[in-house]
């Protein structure tokens, strides 16, 4: 078809009888002429045949178009030719050549009806492509033409509209360019202001802007300059952020942390803000105690800085410790107050943000957020515990650099207030307990309390040797609370609470439910108040220890026979010019009066009867109870040392006025069995009975001594033995009543010391009251029984009852002279009495016993002396019953003391001489509180008048056995 179309297209339209007569011969087939194929179809050739001829023309005829068919047949000719076999060849070649005429001319035939309508369609394609190229032709003509009229104009308005726009775009990226290079300045002038939030937004946003116009070259070297910026942005915020570590500002921090959220670095700030705390605490610390240790070193060449914060600790001086402990406390709750303001901040800001947020978009971000604030929460919360730990370790190795055992007390009690107080701080922080706190302190207390105790106890030892034993002159309504060292129990609340807090809030109750946080946010440090505190109790000390005197306090000491010109409202009871009350324990002149004979307060009020180093044993309490107060952990170890100090007092009045051999001969039971356990307890445990001997004893021994005292020795002013003085009751009523007193003051103590002790040595304090401090009063027995047994003559009794003449034989209606001797030294006894109470009261109890010794004394003194009698009739029993009955009644108006004591025991004795035999046997069994030599006796002198010999040895032979256990 190809060559159909190239032919067509040569020579132009033809018809097909023309086209075929025109076909060239070199198209490699022939194609025969109209004779050549009328001829063809004139032979009738089998079809067979020849499709056998086509098929024995050799296949390099069919192989291409190129193929040169003379040529290969010229190859095939033999060497030598051959005539007739070529003619037969050339036969044989025309046939083959009219076969394929043929065939083909058939095959043409065959295909010329489609082959004209083909040829048809092509002629028109060829009549539409022509048209086709006119139209295109006039086309092009009139868009010339257009092109030349119109469009070049317009097209030229609207490249230069479009080069306007792109030369306006690009003048707004080049004054944006040229803002971005000013920033700097302006963000400088913004970090000065410390308006991070302002400085940040900007540098992101001109961050941003950058990366819109990076495709210009100017603008990598500003993008590079921005982040330096910000880098630079976030270290200033950095050091913004450290700043709220030590005073925090409400709106300072808020700066920052919006500068820190729009960074997105919310959780990075909480970490970096923990580490600032950490670092707060540690340079704080150093730079107050480097303070005082480079002020007290003076010029000296140490390079302090360069030491470690623990043994800077050590190099702090004894006069400087207690201003640097207050002033580390005050910069460490600077600290401490800043985080709890930050937490306070954040809980806030948390409500405030918790607001529900409706789109998509804000709850993802308010997710974030709540991401956020539940690390920041958990972050301050574990921040709590840390930074009260780092306080609590920089606090101890101060108070562990420093031996405070040769501090004096108040300061000690200052530093102990300090810590009790910073413990307190902890408390309300997180909640702590402070165990580092009170591990640091307990080491220092105990080591402190055990020298000063062994110190006070020396101290006190020294007090009793020098003692006189003079009162001590204090108003009637004296009581402990009035002493300095007992201000602290004044106040109604816990005992855990240091006293200056416990001042405070005495002065403030309104605040008493305010937390330390709550009371000084705003402004004020809580160590500030502690020494404005201290001072004023000091003030306080001299207002009310009771030793001022006005002119009441002096009439109520003068003597009573100065009352007449006295105004009669001074007569009444004493009244306390400060408070204008009459004390609950006064007493009106008259009822003193009334007491004339058995109170010996003739010219004194009921004032406490105590002597100086009373009230320093008072005070020394008072002193241990405060440390106990501050610091519980050591309570028992201080009520220990509170009760070596009653221990030893009592056994100081012992010793000094109690001690006497005769006690056991007496028979009395002076001492009771409590007592004497008492005793030999105090001296086990607490007298050194070889401090003047000659061996000390191996190294353990010593040690034990260590916590022993000496026992102390009388003063030598103290003169006991001048009967003038009624050997020295003076002294020893003294003695023995401020003894009393302070165990009654002890008792008052004791629902406070309970509270303090801890409940495993709670036994140890119910011992202590129960079997000692109780005692006290049973002491007033073996020292009055001294003075009544010196102060009557009872010898001189027992000479004149010998003398007596008693196996008379008739009925006396006259006493004795003996009773009048000895009623005599009663009197005597009574103004001796008297003469003393003029110097010191002699109490109710006191005067009690005395009588009740005397008396008892001289009953026993009758008793002896009947049983001395070595004949007596009935008549002489009747005599000794009149004797007693004459001594009981004048006696009686001596005394107000009733019933007369061992009235019986004299009344029994002189009856049992009209006993029989078997009454008396019983008699001898009953009544063992007689001697045996007065029971023997009152067998023998009953023999012959109703009792016989045999019945005398049998009596004799009962008190021979209840004798015999005895020895």
């Amino acid at each position: 078809m190809q060559k159909i179309k190239s032919l067509m297209a040569r020579q132009g339209l033809k018809s097909p009888q023309e086209s075929m007569a025109d076909l060239s011969p070199v198209e490699n087939l022939r194609i025969p002429s109209k004779e050549e194929l009328r001829e063809m179809r004139e032979q009738s050739i089998d079809p067979q045949a020849e499709q056998e001829i086509i098929n024995s023309i050799e296949e390099v005829y069919f192989s291409n178009d190129s193929f040169d068919m003379v040529q290969h047949e010229l190859e095939k000719l033999p060497p030598e030719l051959n005539l007739q076999e070529l003619e037969e060849y050339r036969d044989k070649l025309k046939r083959q050549q009219a076969a394929v005429s043929k065939k083909v001319a058939d095959l043409i035939l065959e295909k010329q009806p489609a082959y004209v309508k083909e040829l048809e369609r092509v002629t028109a394609l060829q009549t539409n492509l022509q048209l086709a190229a006119v139209i295109c032709t006039n086309a092009r003509r009139q868009l010339s033409v257009a092109k030349e009229g119109f469009t070049e104009a317009s097209l030229g308005l609207l490249a230069n509209q479009r080069r306007r726009q792109l030369l306006t775009g690009l003048l707004k990226s080049l004054r944006t360019i040229k803002t971005l290079q000013r920033t700097d300045v302006r963000l400088s002038e913004m970090l000065e202001e410390e308006d991070y939030p302002g400085a940040i937004q900007l540098c992101l946003e001109c961050q941003k802007a950058a990366s819109t116009f990076k495709h210009y070259s100017c603008i990598s070297e500003l993008n590079s300059k921005l982040q330096d910026t910000l880098e630079q942005i976030e270290e200033q915020l950095d050091v913004a952020l450290s700043k709220t570590c030590k005073n925090f500002d409400v709106s300072h921090y808020t700066k920052v942390q919006l500068a820190y959220t729009l960074l997105g670095k919310t959780q990075t700030a909480m970490d970096q803000l923990h580490m600032h705390f950490t670092q707060a605490i540690h340079n704080t610390v150093f730079q107050v105690v480097l303070g005082y240790v480079e002020l007290c070193a003076g010029n000296a060449d140490t390079k302090f800085q360069k030491m470690q914060y623990k043994d800077l600790c050590t190099h702090i001086t004894l006069d400087s410790y207690i201003p640097c402990l207050t002033d580390l406390c005050k910069a460490l709750w600077e600290v401490m107050l800043s985080y709890h303001c930050t937490m306070q901040w954040h809980e806030e800001h948390d409500k405030q943000e918790s607001a529900p947020t409706p789109d998509d978009a804000a709850a993802a971000k308010s997710d974030e957020l709540v991401v956020d604030r539940s690390y920041v929460k958990k972050k301050l919360e574990h921040g709590l515990t840390r930074i009260w730990q780092d306080v609590q370790l920089k606090v101890k190795a101060y108070i562990l650099g420093t031996d405070m055992s040769n501090f004096k007390y108040d300061d000690f009690i200052v530093v102990l207030d300090i810590i009790s107080r910073l413990m307190q701080v902890g408390e309300e922080f997180c909640g702590s307990k402070s165990e580092v706190l009170q591990e640091s302190i307990k080491r220092q207390s105990v080591n402190y309390f055990k020298n000063y105790h062994r110190a006070r106890l020396e101290e006190l030892r020294m007090f009793l040797e020098n003692e006189t034993w003079e009162l001590c002159p204090v108003k009637s309504n004296f009581n402990i609370a009035q002493l300095h060292e007992f201000k602290f129990m004044g106040q109604c609340r816990s005992p855990s609470v240091s006293p200056s807090r416990q001042a405070t809030s005495a002065t403030t109750p309104s605040q008493e439910e305010l937390s330390l946080f709550q009371q000084f946010l705003l402004e004020g440090n809580p160590f500030e108040m502690h020494i404005e505190q201290k001072e004023e109790e000091t003030e306080d000390v001299l207002a009310s220890n009771g030793y001022e005197s006005d002119e009441l306090e002096k009439s109520a000491y003068q003597d009573y026979d100065s009352d007449s010109d006295v105004p009669e409202e001074l007569k009444q009871d004493y009244v306390d010019e400060q408070t204008g009350d009459a004390p609950l324990k006064s007493v009106s002149r008259e009822t003193m009066r009334s007491k004339k004979k058995s109170d010996y307060n003739l010219s004194k009020t009921n004032a406490p009867i105590l002597t100086n180093t009373t009230l320093n044993v008072i005070r020394l309490v008072g002193k241990y109870m405060q440390m106990m107060n501050i610091l519980k952990p050591i309570a028992f170890d201080v009520i220990h040392c509170v009760s070596q100090l009653f221990d030893y007092y009592l056994y100081a009045v012992y010793t000094f006025f109690g001690r006497n051999d005769m006690y056991e001969s007496s028979g009395l039971g002076l001492i009771s069995s409590r007592l004497r356990t008492t005793l030999n307890r105090i001296q086990e445990s607490l007298i050194d009975m070889e401090a003047f001997g000659e061996s000390a004893g191996v190294h353990g021994q010593a040690e034990d001594r260590k916590e022993k005292v000496p026992s102390p020795h009388l003063s030598q002013l103290v003169v006991l033995t001048n009967s003038g003085t009624l050997y020295g009751l003076a002294q020893r009523v003294v003695a023995t009543e401020s003894l009393v007193f302070l165990a009654e003051q002890f008792e008052s103590l004791q629902s406070h010391l309970d509270t303090m002790m801890p409940a495993a040595k709670k036994p140890f304090l119910q011992q202590f009251y129960s079997q000692t401090v109780s005692t006290a009063s049973e002491l007033r027995k073996p020292i009055y029984w001294i003075v009544a047994a010196k102060a009557i003559d009872y010898e001189q009794m027992l000479l004149l009852m010998a003398g007596v003449k008693w196996d008379i034989r008739e009925i006396m209606s006259q006493h004795n002279v003996y009773v009048d001797v000895l009623l005599k030294e009663f009197e005597q006894f009574n103004k001796r009495l008297g003469d003393v109470s003029r110097h010191v009261r002699i109490p109710l109890p006191v005067s009690n016993v005395l009588w009740e010794h005397c008396i008892r004394l001289a009953n026993r003194t009758l008793v002896e002396g009947y049983a001395n009698v070595k004949k007596c009739s009935n008549e002489g029993r009747a005599l000794m019953q009149l004797d007693f009955q004459q001594f009981l009644m004048k006696l009686e108006k001596l005394t107000d003391l009733r019933p007369i004591p061992d009235k019986e025991f004299v009344e029994t004795y002189i009856k049992a001489y009209y006993l029989t035999e078997n009454d008396m046997e019983q008699f001898i069994k009953n009544h063992r509180e007689y001697s045996m030599k007065q029971l023997a006796n009152l067998v023998n002198v009953c023999l012959g008048s109703h009792i016989n010999k045999k019945a005398r040895q049998k009596l004799l032979a009962a008190i021979d056995d209840i004798d015999r256990p005895k020895r």
